[in-house]
């Protein structure tokens, strides 16, 4: 772990960041930037999160990745040119963690079995856990209670996938994260060419096989030693072949990062992000990367440290900014650890703590967060909503090293931030034990102007306050043009559908509809701000206020910008200045 990292900090770009799916608008990327080209938007925004359906994905809305070759059924080159001359830098990802099961890697593994050049680059959850757990009655290892009891799951149950090698040997690879295995109905047909079969014959097997798979989900090796043994002139083979046949994965896989082909895979990755134009690369899920028996598997320290420094090495190679993205507790002080290296991080407490300081008409929590962001230096990127939920657990408490050390907000002002948010329609996620069972709240799923009870009052001011904030603004497109929840697109989706709630694809309808909208030309008008003004470069001042008020000063020798609010009634008044003088650019009384 670096002792010195004042020497790697990279400093974020200035301005305000647009953060969409590359057919979040319209239907491809080209969508986006024309709308960017537009007198509205004129010196909107600075920089681009785009999402990683960018690249060839096939789960989880991008973050499945396949290769991280552009996907050119929504973008095209010419579309990053053109955002290149509108001075606007991207932001891209890099999924540390895992990749598809359609991945060149795992379908070579899939067709070669141990002999594919990819065999250690996912992670065989038995020769893993060799040593450190016994078999179970499924062909996997079951990890020893002690190991079992420390893992941190994103879903109920191991975290595995089980594949069929070619040689009709089952077995499990971690996955951490989606996962989906479907079979089509064996029938007949799929074993009447078999030579002796008869018809009845053929239609027995079938029978039996689907029976097997819909209790279990798979043919474990038990069973088709007992299939073969029960059905004289069929080989294993003619088994196998007849079961993956109409079997269909789709699953993120995780990336054995001891393997050399893995980080070779990072570095020619990195290269490819930085041809396409890429400033800001943001490191999806690299806290699940460092494995080891004993460990949490999430954080896992020095490990990680080790795999981000040389992460940092290959990324200042290719002149690219990485920010590691993590949801943890405040009071686990992760954020703090990251920072202290020099790495930026996603302000994931200020989305929650906002809502709060909306609905309690308090500022107290918001102001010892922003007091935190100032005092500690920490290089932030905030948001209101974004294409996951709106965070929860990163407000809470942590119990560390034997003394507890409190959250942003104690919990029962998150419960009861929870509960409203539900109530406006909100969904919610959740975390498990190694038995299934749920143990604390992830995430709530909603639109940030549905949390806010669609209150346009509210969103305006939350925007105006975000824009105020230390760090970089990163703005969702949906919370730009108000959205609402998304009910329909919930019932649609199928593996993490709660996320589709706050993901809707406008049309070009709604774009002209949304900006003939007071709600949508004010929020323009409080980003350009803050994207262009030389006040934000300046020294941040906060004037103590009364609880329910919020003033924020931003001053810089050729320009201020200031902010005046009332978090019970949610008015506000913005001036802005030329170093000397203010005037009002917008009031909003209650």
């Amino acid at each position: 772990m670096n002792n010195d990292p004042e020497s790697k900090i990279q400093t974020l770009p200035r301005g305000v960041m647009l953060n969409a799916y590359p057919d979040s608008i319209g239907k491809r990327l080209s969508d986006t930037v024309e709308l960017l080209k537009r007198s509205e938007f004129k010196d909107v925004f600075s920089l681009f999160y785009i999402l990683p359906t960018f690249f060839n994905s096939d789960l989880d809305r991008g973050f499945s990745i396949i290769d991280y070759n552009i996907n050119k059924d929504l973008v095209n080159p010419e579309d990053l040119d053109e955002l290149n001359e509108l001075g606007i830098h991207i932001k891209l990802d890099l999924v540390l963690n895992h990749l598809s099961v359609r991945s060149p890697q795992f379908l070579d593994l899939l067709e070669n079995g141990n002999e594919s050049p990819y065999r250690d680059f996912f992670i065989d959850w038995n020769d893993f856990w060799k040593g450190y757990g016994a078999m179970g009655e499924n062909d996997h290892l079951v990890p020893d209670e002690e190991h079992l009891e420390k893992l941190f799951m994103r879903k109920p149950g191991l975290p595995i996938l089980k594949i069929r090698f070619p040689d009709g040997s089952l077995q499990a690879y971690w996955n951490t994260f989606y996962q989906k295995v479907e079979f089509d109905e064996i029938t007949a047909q799929d074993f009447i060419h078999i030579k002796g079969m008869d018809p009845q014959g053929a239609s027995d097997i079938a029978h039996h096989v689907n029976m097997v798979i819909r209790a279990k989900g798979q043919l474990e090796s038990a069973d088709m030693e007992e299939i073969v043994r029960c059905n004289a002139g069929m080989s294993k083979d003619d088994l196998v072949a007849a079961v993956c046949h109409k079997r269909e994965f789709l699953g993120q896989m995780d990336l054995n990062a001891r393997s050399k082909l893995v980080w070779k895979f990072y570095d020619e990755t990195l290269r490819k992000l930085s041809e396409y134009g890429a400033r800001i690369v943001r490191l999806d899920a690299f806290a699940y990367l460092h494995k080891e028996p004993g460990q949490p598997n999430f954080f896992n320290r020095p490990g990680t440290w080790d795999y981000l420094e040389r992460l940092r090495g290959i990324a200042q190679k290719y002149g690219l900014i990485i920010f590691p993205e993590i949801h943890a507790e405040y009071g686990a002080g992760i954020h703090e650890e990251i920072a202290q290296q020099g790495y930026p991080i996603y302000d994931f407490f200020f989305p929650g703590l906002l809502i709060n300081a909306l609905e309690r008409g308090n500022n107290e929590a918001l102001l010892r967060w922003i007091e935190d962001i100032r005092s500690r230096g920490l290089q932030t990127i905030n948001m209101l909503g974004s294409h996951d939920g709106i965070p929860v657990l990163d407000l809470k408490g942590k119990q560390v090293n034997g003394s507890y050390r409190p959250g942003l907000l104690d919990n029962e002002q998150i419960e009861a931030t929870i509960e409203r948010i539900i109530k406006r329609g909100g969904l919610t996620k959740n975390l498990y034990g190694a038995d299934g069972k749920k143990i604390d709240y992830y995430q709530v799923n909603a639109t940030f102007f549905s949390a806010l009870g669609e209150d346009e009052r509210k969103l305006r001011l939350a925007r105006a306050i975000q824009m105020f904030m230390p760090g970089v603004p990163q703005v969702w497109y949906l919370d730009l043009f108000a959205g609402k929840n998304d009910y329909a697109a919930v019932e649609k989706g199928r593996t993490a559908g709660h996320k589709e709630i706050n993901r809707t694809t406008l049309k070009i309808i709604d774009i002209e509809a949304g900006l003939k909208r007071p709600i949508v030309l004010d929020q323009l008008d409080l980003i350009r701000l803050r994207n262009i003004s030389p006040a934000f470069a300046g020294e941040m001042k906060i004037f103590e206020t009364e609880p329910h008020l919020l003033h924020i000063s931003w001053q810089h020798q050729e320009a201020t910008a200031t902010l005046k609010a009332d978090l019970r009634n949610h008015s506000f008044t913005v001036y802005q200045g030329d170093g000397t003088n203010e005037e009002i650019l917008m009031s909003f009384e209650s």
